[in-house]
């Protein structure tokens, strides 16, 4: 067996960094986080730190902002994940700076998890928000830094918990409202899960310079198979309100930041189907249940039943 690569993950102790970082350190993997020193003194995520310490992850002093941090950071693993919030995306420019001068990375996954970016039928303001992860991409690949990219779908701890009502705190028990007409099909994925399968993917071969694209199909569901799955799960028929496509457009227009955001990622997901309305070819990516059929994923009924 070769020797595990080393991983850094920039990010962290974000919202799918710390699923990320326990993934890596439960594969075996040396394990490394990049930390700023406010983010120690952190009530929250000095918590977190602490976990990773207990876990065995070596924290390594740098910042995003701090290019000579960075580099002796990165000169110390084999493999870059970035799991900078939507905020820092852009400036992840200044990783593949920074994975350029170290000269020594396998791999580098940017900050994905969500829609295939260079997939996607989305309106402003998704549109931009999308752009700017299928610009880190191109540059990526200008810079010739091999990559994976993982377009993880849906966080299942986002999207499930409220049924994908905005707002909701709890499945709804009496009306529910579905965007579209709720045929075109989303994935819904555990975030542990995609900790897990992203770092399968680490050190192997066949997606390298790929997308892998977590769509497991127990957790692919359309909005109006969620709906009766939930109404099997709770033995009661919901009242549906249905959000016809120029009804949700003006509501994006008229909505304030961030609302007009999720509500335009929406759009994209569940009117336009940008999660599946396109096969997966071997020339640019893989399935990630297909690879790894021995990760034994948390299907969305799974998931959905612990709120009965």
């Amino acid at each position: 067996m070769a020797a595990k690569s080393k991983i850094l993950i920039i990010g962290g102790t974000g919202y799918i960094g710390k699923f990320i970082v326990q993934a890596s350190v439960k594969e075996g993997h040396p394990t490394f986080a990049l930390v700023r020193e406010s983010t120690v003194n952190d009530p929250v995520k000095g918590k977190l730190i602490e976990n990773f310490k207990n876990l065995g992850v070596q924290l390594l002093h740098g910042d995003l902002y701090d290019h000579e941090s960075l580099v002796k950071a990165i000169k110390q693993v084999d493999v870059v994940i970035s799991t900078v919030g939507h905020m820092q995306l852009a400036d992840q420019v200044k990783i593949i700076a920074a994975i350029k001068e170290a000269g020594n990375v396998k791999r580098f996954f940017p900050s994905e998890f969500g829609n295939d970016v260079d997939r996607v039928n989305a309106v402003e303001p998704a549109k931009t928000a999308f752009g700017i992860k299928a610009s880190i991409r191109r540059a990526i690949e200008a810079e010739g830094i091999p990559y994976t990219y993982v377009p993880s779908n849906c966080f299942a701890g986002y999207f499930l918990p409220s049924l994908c009502q905005p707002g909701a705190t709890s499945p709804p028990r009496d009306k529910v409202v579905i965007l579209g007409d709720g045929n075109p099909k989303a994935v819904f994925n555990n975030e542990e899960d995609i900790g897990t399968y992203t770092i399968k993917a680490v050190d192997d071969p066949r997606t390298l310079n790929k997308i892998l694209f977590i769509r497991p199909p127990k957790n692919t569901y359309s909005f109006n198979e969620l709906v009766a799955l939930w109404e099997k799960l709770i033995g009661k028929t919901l009242e549906k309100i249905y959000v016809p496509e120029d009804q949700l457009l003006k509501q994006i227009q008229e909505s304030p930041i961030p609302i007009n955001v999720v509500l335009a990622i929406n759009h994209s997901i569940f009117v336009k189907g940008d999660h599946t309305n396109f096969e997966i070819e071997p020339s640019f990516g893989f399935e990630a249940s297909e690879l790894y059929p021995e990760v034994k994923y948390t299907t969305v009924e799974e998931y959905l039943s612990r709120f009965v």
